[in-house]
């Protein structure tokens, strides 16, 4: 027999508490009896009162408090061998970390509240796979796939701008790198969540995202920023903070570019959304889309399932306050 809630070690300390709580009840009681009730008269109340009663009823007050705490703690014995199955789908999550995510008309900035969102998303995963791409003017696997979800938020963490050294911002390279991912797997489980402003300067993303339809795999996309857009502010190597600029000189304003986004999602059947302030839009794919999509098998094992069994005591608890309700301290007056 085993304890789910409760070891036994704890059981026999809380009976203990338990008794001595009686015993030193019973004697309080007593002495208070003693001080307002004269002797002789206490003998005569003495008389009428059955004390063998007395202590049977604490023995049973003491019973269904101790078969209360059995039956808490979950008594388990016998079990039946069943067999669990995992099913899991892999997410790759695509972060831009091109310079134009620090712009902060999204705070703290962009880059930084996706962070944030992507940290909340984990919560809602049960054992389904999650891989980490950062890219700007190329792309990178920051994290493989895995369930490591612990290894997963320090890959997360370590995002930066100078994650990737080539600057700009591939849409194609992202989604090239992200299929090369997949490469083993069923085409049906398998997401790719894009987070980026849409600002693609290099490549054709469409032409890539037509390949992924191909193969079977739905891309999200998620636009981060606002469409009037903010100037890109950046620090230099002396902890200025300016300004980012162009090569003529002239100051970079960067713009949420939602039509590219869509075109990649409607292309792959994914969705496109709108990150706003309060909702993100990771909550709603997964719970909406994600978590819907058809799940694979990643793991199936035989686990021993004990039989639960705390209705034993829990009635036994239940008969014995119900005895002692019934049960009279009183002496049966004798019959002339």
């Amino acid at each position: 027999m085993q304890f789910e809630n409760l070891n036994m070690f704890h059981l026999f300390w809380l009976l203990f508490i338990l008794v001595f709580f009686f015993y030193w009840s019973h004697k309080r009681k007593q002495k208070i009896t003693e001080s307002f009730i004269e002797p002789q008269l206490l003998k005569e109340v003495n008389r009428n009162t059955e004390h063998s009663r007395n202590i049977l009823k604490m023995v049973l007050i003491g019973g269904v408090v101790a078969l209360s705490i059995v039956a808490l703690a979950r008594p388990q014995w016998g079990f039946q061998w069943r067999e669990i199955k995992r099913e899991a789908v892999d997410i790759l999550v695509v972060v831009d970390t091109s310079k134009s995510m620090l712009t902060q008309d999204v705070k703290p900035n962009r880059l930084e509240r996706t962070r944030l969102a992507v940290m909340d998303l984990l919560k809602k995963l049960k054992g389904d796979r999650i891989g980490l791409i950062a890219f700007s003017g190329d792309a990178f696997m920051v994290c493989p796939l895995t369930v490591d979800y612990n290894g997963f938020v320090l890959s997360l963490n370590a995002l930066s701008t100078s994650s990737i050294p080539v600057g700009g911002t591939n849409l194609e390279a992202a989604i090239s790198e992200s299929l090369k991912s997949y490469d083993n797997t069923l085409s049906q489980h398998k997401a790719v969540i894009i987070i980026t402003d849409g600002d693609n300067l290099e490549g054709d993303p469409l032409k890539v995202a037509k390949v992924a339809k191909e193969k079977g795999i739905k891309i999200f996309t998620i636009g981060i920023g606002t469409r009037e857009g903010e100037l890109i502010r950046i620090r230099n190597s002396r902890g200025d903070e300016g300004y980012l600029k162009d090569s003529k000189g002239n100051v970079v304003k960067s713009r949420l570019n939602e039509r590219i986004l869509q075109d990649i999602a409607l292309t792959t059947g994914g969705v496109y959304v709108k990150a706003s302030g309060a909702q993100f839009g990771l909550d709603y794919l997964y719970d909406q889309q994600i978590s819907k999509m058809q799940r694979r098998e990643v793991e199936s094992k035989k686990e021993k399932r004990f039989n639960e069994r705390f209705q034993i005591p829990l009635s036994m608890a239940l008969l014995l306050l119900v005895t002692e309700t019934c049960l009279s301290t009183r002496k049966k007056k004798k019959q002339d």
